[in-house]
């Protein structure tokens, strides 16, 4: 976000990962289980400022994102990590004439000129350090089981790489 001029707020369940996440770029943290979604957003960038939002999660997530976007903003969902279902804002789409759009890596990965942009735009974000990968553990392969129960203890930021000799 930062590299495109905007202000990224990023949403968590709990605080427990806040400095990580204001160390790569946060200009804000919200924890979600602890703070009310809706009007902690509306505090930090007012209802008319928060234009675009990237969702991973969606479930009940959804209606206080929805809820505080500006009018004419942009919901993009790229993953459906709630068990729970996501149930669909309606009159804060039709109020806010908000576009939810679905996202998905093939859109880019399937189309060749899309490819070589996003690939040109990630490898002069890492040569400029723009762009910093957050490695949080590295296993080898031999240490699969663990690298995997590393991955659903939830406590990692970033990535887990398993390395193969």
């Amino acid at each position: 976000a930062n590299i495109v001029g905007a202000t990224a707020i990023a949403v968590t369940r709990t605080s427990a990962k806040r400095h990580a996440l204001l160390k790569f770029g946060a200009a804000h943290v919200v924890a979600s289980a602890d703070e009310d979604l809706e009007a902690r957003l509306k505090e930090i960038a007012s209802p008319d400022n928060i234009r675009v939002v990237f969702d991973a999660v969606g479930g009940p997530i959804f209606a206080p994102l929805t809820a505080a976007m500006a009018r004419g903003g942009i919901l993009i969902e790229y993953g459906g990590l709630s068990p729970e279902p996501t149930p669909f804002p309606l009159f804060a789409a039709l109020a806010k004439t908000l576009t939810l759009r679905g996202y998905l890596v093939h859109e880019i990965t399937g189309d060749p000129v899309k490819l070589e942009a996003a690939k040109a735009f990630i490898l002069d974000g890492l040569m400029s350090g723009s762009l910093k990968p957050a490695i949080a553990k590295t296993f080898p392969f031999e240490q699969i089981v663990e690298a995997h129960r590393f991955l659903e203890s939830n406590e990692q930021f970033g990535k887990i790489v398993v390395t193969v000799d």
